[in-house]
């Protein structure tokens, strides 16, 4: 490996860790943004019978040849169907029957005219009464056919598939009270530093709260996996050790920062190094150069550095996609909008940046702009933005109207 690698030669080593996705069963409201680890099969029709489509009359389309509100046609109510009944009559030349939406349509009749397109010339309009049709309706009409949407033994939804609200009714409807997909992957979560403090805790000296922890944790949730967050490791080797060895038994992922650099008191490489394997460490890259990758007993473990926006920007870049990756979603990457720079932007050569900016559409496609602090150390870039700006190594000056690609926060991944 290099000394320091690409965001690209990064990301593909982080790949190359992750364990295969686990399947699991879950009850079908749990399935909701999750990925089908396999394909769902209807056990009925659908519909399963022939049904009404609208609150109206069940027709024999031939009886109302040349029906018009100039000229309607008289038909005789012999039954009132509601939904749940099944009708075991038949209706006979010149009579209708009554139906509700979702109603069986009876034998005999072959159409539906809305109740809208009637008016009742003795009776209440249920049984016994004589209706008037003002219309002539098409062969079929507002009837909705057995099997429609899928015969017994189709294939509803795929594997590989993202169950969304539509398709937690569409499996609902096909018989699935639980189906198979693809396991969310418990997040470890650990931030080190003696300087740390938890929220509730007024920082005294030298003292800064531990705002890293529920902002990856928060990450993680986004990215749809399951963060456990522990408590804050002090720079000190056996603490180290310890919260790292009970990471691994208890996680599938482990995500830190804080430690990665090379100052006396940082112990995340040589522990990594001592209880699993060291991948790299450095990816050039800004913010967030030391980004260190390994495994300890096979699980992938990823050190993001102490600075907020840094850990911001690497989780981004390379965490969230490989969660995604071990949820079996095809699409990994956020959908990326090229767009010209609304003003001049100076950088240092040597590596890429992701800059916290806004991309906003304009008469002629889009801008990108800097309007926050670019520190490190601060969050509101990131918060106010809704998208990181990216710029090339390899050049120092970007003028104003310079393409850049923006890597839209504010957008899912799959999103055209």
């Amino acid at each position: 490996m290099p000394e320091v690698m690409t965001v690209e030669q990064a990301r593909e080593a982080v790949f190359a860790t992750l364990p295969e996705p686990v399947v699991e069963r879950v009850a079908l409201l749990d399935a909701l943004g999750r990925v089908l680890a396999e394909n769902a099969r209807s056990d009925i029709d659908v519909a399963p019978f022939d049904n009404s489509a609208m609150d109206g009359f069940a027709v024999r389309a031939e009886d109302l040849v040349g029906a018009s509100p100039e000229s309607p046609v008289e038909l005789d109510v012999i039954a009132h169907i509601a939904a749940g009944d099944a009708p075991e009559m038949e209706v006979g030349p010149r009579q209708a029957a009554r139906i509700m939406t979702g109603a069986p349509v009876p034998a005999g009749v072959d159409s539906v005219v809305m109740v809208e397109r009637t008016r009742v010339v003795s009776g209440d309009g249920g049984v016994g009464s004589r209706v008037a049709f003002e219309l002539e309706p098409r062969l079929g009409e507002h009837i909705r056919l057995r099997g429609e949407e899928v015969r017994a033994g189709d294939v509803v939804m795929e594997a590989g598939e993202v169950v969304g609200p539509a398709g937690v009714g569409l499996l609902a409807s096909t018989g699935h009270a639980e189906v198979a997909v693809y396991r969310r992957p418990r997040v470890a979560v650990i931030s080190t530093g003696s300087e740390l403090v938890e929220v509730d805790v007024t920082p005294g000296p030298g003292k800064i709260r531990n705002s890293n922890s529920y902002s990856i944790a928060a990450q993680v949730l986004a990215a749809g996996a399951e963060p456990v967050r522990y408590a804050i490791v002090p720079d000190d080797l056996e603490a180290t050790r310890t919260a790292f060895r009970k990471a691994a038994e208890d996680c599938d992922f482990i995500v830190t920062s804080g430690g990665v650099s090379v100052g006396d008191f940082d112990y995340v490489k040589p522990v990594l190094e001592e209880l699993g394997e060291l991948t790299f460490c450095k990816v050039a890259m800004r913010p967030g150069n030391p980004q260190t990758l390994g495994t300890i007993g096979g699980v992938p473990f990823f050190g993001l550095p102490g600075n907020p926006t840094s850990t911001y920007v690497g989780f981004e870049i390379f965490v969230r996609p490989s969660l995604r990756k071990m949820q079996g979603f095809d699409a990994l990457d956020r959908p990326v909008t090229r767009a010209t720079l609304a003003h001049d932007v100076k950088k240092k050569q040597g590596r890429r940046y992701y800059l916290r900016g806004r991309v906003d559409r304009t008469g002629e496609g889009y801008t990108a702009s800097l309007p926050y602090s670019q520190s490190s150390a601060l969050l509101t870039a990131a918060h106010r933005g809704n998208c990181l700006v990216v710029l090339p190594q390899g050049e120092g000056f970007f003028p104003a109207g310079t393409p850049v690609d923006c890597i839209r926060l504010d957008m899912e991944e799959g999103t055209p």
